[in-house]
Parts: structure tokens; C-alpha cells; sequence
């Protein structure tokens, strides 16, 4: 977390402790999907450098204040993620750790899918696919005539690529030279319907985002070191256009016995499985 001026790179050493973030929002997603004994438990694990990288290098934000007007803005476009974007909000200090243990409950703050009304830390209510980049848009226009030196990030999935308001606003967001954009791909190719390059393909995706504008990075989602340079980057770039990080990431990304079940959009875990794949991330971990 950052409230001073943006630092550029960070050192090997600072690159551990992102490494140890991953682990404890991959840590409390399982956490509260073995409160409701399923959900989107693969997407969470496989996003979750991402998330550190996001919320422990690049993003400006204060833990005790999330509504303060210098904060940069991460959109989760993507409303079934929200098990994974409560899991850094809970690392970064937004919410209680012990808040966890009702995800998905009545009355809780954290609802299966992302509503910012209920959330803080929550920027937008996701949910249909398609409508996070226009509002990352509206966002990011918004900041440009405030003079605001705040980002605007949009954590988007391959799966939204079907969707024709996408591209609307991918070309909106060029034509408007949004510099203060940066969006994020999650590329693991799985879709409610199955791999999201067989429902309908996308690739070469870095080339089609190239000619709408965008200027491109595409890297191993599961990298750190890769992702800290690629949000570098993204950040330090002078050029009045658009930014998209492409992030390949593996589904169940750290527990294998999940990365290889063949369906995992939607995960069903036996209850003497969440501490197997717990105790699975903390050996490695230690390795």
C-alpha cells in the first residue's frame, strides 16, 4: 500500500514479501469458501499474485479510509471474483480477518458476488459481464477533469471478451487518450460453458487490443516478478493511451489436486479437502 508518489521498481527483496501476500489471500479465500463448501475457489487462487501485486506495489489507497478522494480505483468487473478481491481487502487491512467467517451469510458484508453497497473497499456492484471497462470509462473521464493524478485499474476476465460492450469501451477509452487507464486480462480460459477459447475465441488478443489503442504487455499471471514489471511499466509510460496487462494465470493456481479437476468454474470442495489444500499451500509455501 501506498499514500506517498509512486515508486518504480522494487527490489528482489520487497518481491518475497508480494510472494508471502499471494499465499495469505490464496490462504483466506479457501478460508471462506470452506464456510459455504464451494464457490469460485479457482478463480481466487489463480488471480491471487495478481492481487498482491495490485494492492502491495501499485495501488495507492488507505486501509482506514476506503472512500479517500486520492485513492487510485480498482474495479472488479468480474463480480463472481469477489471471493478473491475480499481476500486482499482483508490482507491490506480494509476489512477484519475475522469478518471471513461469514462470507456468503445473511446479513454479511461479504456476499458471494461483489456489491459495493455492502462492501468498503468495493468500488463497483459487478455481476453481468461487460460493464466494468464502460465504467472504468466513466471512472477514469471522471478523475481526467478533476486534474486527478489517481489510476483507475479494471480487473477483467477472457470471458468478458464475448461481450460487444467491451470492445464499445476498449475503443472509447483509446478515442478519450486515457492515460489514467489500466486494465487487467485474466486469461485462464474456462468459462461456465468451458474453455473460453472454444465458446468463442479471442486470440490473438495483445494484437486486437493493439489496434483499438491500447499500448500491450501480456505476461505469466503467476509470476511476481513479471507482474511487478509489467505494472511498472504500465504506471511509467508518458504515451496519452490506454494500458492492458494480459495475465495468463492457471486455475487453482498452488493446490494441484484442484488445478487438475476438469471442470473448476465452480468449485464443490469435500469437507476434508479445504484443510488438505491448506495445509498443500503452506508446504509449499515453506519450500
Amino acid at each position: 500500500m501506498q499514500t506517498e508518489p509512486r515508486a518504480t521498481a522494487r527490489t528482489a527483496v520487497s518481491n518475497v514479501s508480494l510472494v508471502d501476500r499471494a499465499y495469505r489471500i490464496r490462504r483466506h479465500a479457501l478460508r471462506m469458501g470452506e464456510v459455504q463448501g464451494q464457490g469460485y475457489i479457482a478463480q481466487a487462487l489463480g488471480i491471487a499474485d495478481v492481487l498482491a501485486v495490485s494492492y502491495f506495489h501499485a495501488l495507492r489507497y488507505r486501509p482506514d479510509d476506503p472512500e479517500w478522494e486520492g485513492r487510485d480505483r480498482f474495479l472488479l468487473s468480474i463480480g463472481h471474483y469477489a471471493i478473491a478481491l475480499y481476500a486482499a481487502l482483508i490482507e491490506a487491512g480494509v476489512l477484519p480477518e475475522d469478518e471471513l467467517e461469514t462470507y456468503g451469510t445473511d446479513d454479511s458484508r461479504l456476499p458471494m458476488s461483489a456489491m459495493s453497497a455492502y462492501t468498503p473497499g468495493m468500488e463497483i456492484t459487478g455481476g453481468s459481464l461487460g460493464h466494468g471497462l464502460p465504467i472504468a470509462i466513466g471512472f477514469a473521464l471522471a478523475l481526467k477533469r478533476k486534474k486527478s493524478k489517481s489510476l483507475v485499474y479494471n480487473l477483467l476476465s477472457d470471458g468478458e471478451l464475448d461481450e460487444g460492450s467491451t470492445w464499445e469501451a476498449a475503443m472509447s477509452a483509446s478515442s478519450f487518450q486515457l492515460d489514467n487507464l489500466i486494465g487487467i486480462v485474466d486469461v485462464n480460459n474456462q468459462q461456465a460453458d468451458g474453455p473460453s477459447t472454444k465458446v468463442l475465441s479471442f486470440e490473438p488478443l495483445g494484437p486486437k487490443f493493439e489496434a483499438f489503442g491500447w499500448h500491450v504487455q501480456r505476461v505469466n499471471g503467476n509470476d511476481i516478478d513479471a507482474l511487478v514489471e509489467a505494472f511498472d511499466m504500465a504506471r511509467a509510460l508518458s504515451e496519452p493511451r490506454p494500458r492492458v496487462i494480459i495475465c495468463d494465470t492457471k486455475m487453482a493456481k498452488g493446490v494441484p489436486f484442484l488445478e487438475e479437476r476438469e471442470s473448476n468454474h465452480f468449485l464443490r470442495v469435500e469437507k476434508d479437502e479445504w484443510q488438505k489444500a491448506l495445509q498443500i499451500l503452506e508446504a509449499r509455501r515453506q519450500s
